[in-house]
Parts: C-alpha cells; sequence; structure tokens
C-alpha cells in the first residue's frame, strides 16, 4: 500500500540525464497525478523515451531523483519496483517458440519467492489479463505467427499480469496501422477509466495524445515545454513552439479535445510562358 505523502506516488525532482558524457535532459520536473492517463511528446530525440526509462529506473538520473511512494526509486529492489510498475519497452522480442500464455504468465515473475512459486493466485491474474486485452483465445497460439496488432496486445497483457497501479508504455502504437493504434489506445483508456490504472505513454501523434491523455507532457530539446490537461495548454502556439509545425487548433468533433489542423502548403506559382 502508498505510503501517505502529498506528492503523486511517482514523480522526478532536477533530474538530469545523460549516455555516459552526453547530456540528454537537464532540471527536469516530473509530477504524474495519480488515476492519469498521462502522455508525453515532443519531436525526434527530443528525450520523451530517455525520461521513461528514468521513471522506470532503466536508467539512473546523471542528477536529482525519480520518487516512487515518498522514497526515491533507487532505494527499492528489483521486484519491488516490479510489483509497484509495470513497463512496456519500446520494442520487445519474444522467446522463439514461446505460447501467447507462457510470455504473459512472465509478467508474475515479480510475485514468484523462492517458497511461493506458480499459485491459483497467478494463474487467475493470467487469466484476467488475457481476458482484458482480448487475446485469451490465442493462449495456445505461439507470439511469432501474430500479427502486430494481437503481438502489442499480448505484451500488454504480460504488463497487466504483473497488477501493478502504474504502467509504463513506451511508444505503445509503433509499427501498428491506424486501426491497431486506436484498438490499443482505447484498450489503454479502458484500463484508466475502468480499472484505475496510472498510465504514461510515450506517443508520436499529437492527435492520439490529446483525444487520449488527461495530462500532457510536452518536451523539445531536452526540456519540458509545458505540461497539465491538453485541453489548456495546446495551443497553435505551443504547436509551433515544440514540434516547429504551423497549423490551427480546433475542438475535435468527436470528442471536443484538440485536434492540430497542420496550415495549408503554400505552393509556388510557375509563371505561365507568353505564347510566341
Amino acid at each position: 500500500m502508498a505510503a501517505e505523502h502529498s506528492e503523486p506516488r511517482l514523480h522526478a525532482e532536477d533530474l538530469t540525464l545523460a549516455y555516459e558524457a552526453r547530456i540528454v535532459a537537464e532540471g527536469l520536473g516530473v509530477r504524474i497525478p495519480d488515476g492519469s492517463f498521462t502522455v508525453i511528446v515532443g519531436p525526434n530525440a527530443c528525450g520523451k523515451s530517455t525520461l521513461l526509462k528514468a521513471l522506470s529506473r532503466i536508467l539512473k538520473p546523471k542528477a536529482g531523483s525519480v520518487v516512487l511512494d515518498g522514497a526515491a526509486i533507487s532505494s527499492y529492489p528489483a521486484k519491488e519496483v516490479a510489483r509497484r510498475l509495470g513497463l512496456l519497452p519500446q520494442t520487445s522480442i519474444a522467446p522463439s517458440g514461446i505460447t501467447v500464455a507462457d510470455l504473459v504468465a512472465r509478467g508474475r515473475y515479480p510475485h514468484q519467492r523462492l517458497l511461493r512459486q506458480w499459485s491459483l493466485e497467478d494463474e487467475a491474474a493470467v487469466a484476467e489479463a488475457l481476458a482484458l486485452t482480448g487475446v485469451d483465445e490465442l493462449a495456445e497460439r505461439f507470439v511469432d505467427e501474430l500479427s502486430g496488432g494481437q503481438r502489442q496486445r499480448v505484451w500488454l497483457a504480460m504488463v497487466l499480469a504483473q497488477q501493478t497501479p502504474i504502467l509504463l508504455l513506451d511508444e505503445p502504437t509503433t509499427f501498428l496501422d491506424i486501426a491497431h493504434q486506436v484498438e490499443v489506445l482505447d484498450l489503454c483508456a479502458d484500463l484508466h477509466e475502468q480499472r484505475g490504472h496510472t498510465l504514461v505513454a510515450v506517443l508520436h501523434d499529437l492527435n492520439h495524445a490529446c483525444r487520449y491523455a488527461t495530462h500532457l507532457i510536452a518536451m523539445r530539446g531536452g526540456r519540458i515545454v509545458a505540461q497539465g490537461d491538453p485541453r489548456e495548454i495546446v495551443t497553435a502556439e505551443l504547436v509551433r513552439e515544440v514540434f516547429g509545425l504551423a497549423c490551427r487548433v480546433i475542438p475535435c468533433p468527436e470528442t471536443g479535445t484538440p485536434l492540430v489542423v497542420p496550415a495549408r502548403r503554400v505552393r509556388e506559382q510557375t509563371p505561365v510562358a507568353a505564347a510566341g
């Protein structure tokens, strides 16, 4: 159970993030609202995935700290972190010849101990994760036989089998067609709205981010430009500052959330040669 404190369960203070000597981001302060669907957006190489790696303890900050449930995330044993926080990385490769059920069952590893192996509780958690993601009918199929959309749901099922209150998703819609992108994001929204999970996702599509996020973090050049409710912070000026894109921001006719419409391309007029 979470410790009593005024800060959200997951937040970070004054982070400096680097790969060896190369500084990627400095002075990042991030608060993930409890029970939110937080989305991190920004142009390529702005530090989005690097920030997510720091929040999940994959990347150790060069300075600053990530706090989980009132304590530095680095102070917990790895299995304890995995019982509180689940991560779907950007690229996931399943072992050859593994079935869907066996891969999803690996999500129960953080709950295994020397004197507590597979249990009825584990069985129920796996069955629930398969059902929630709609892949229960694929349980006996080999993962490498599945479509991209099916595989992404299976990986999400494995993370759900961990039964963590916080889920971190690094570009969960990459390489999926538009229908499967919406399918996966609808599932994430259901997990947030109906089951109370706190979700943090990195997305490339700004309109998807505006449609699904309850809290948006916009990054550029290793710094946070804005964070808050997308209905309040997403403007044409912000899009221009973050992405360098001239646009209009209008209400989406389906959801009322901000919809970014790129400005019309101005074509150069080719002079018409005079008739000889």
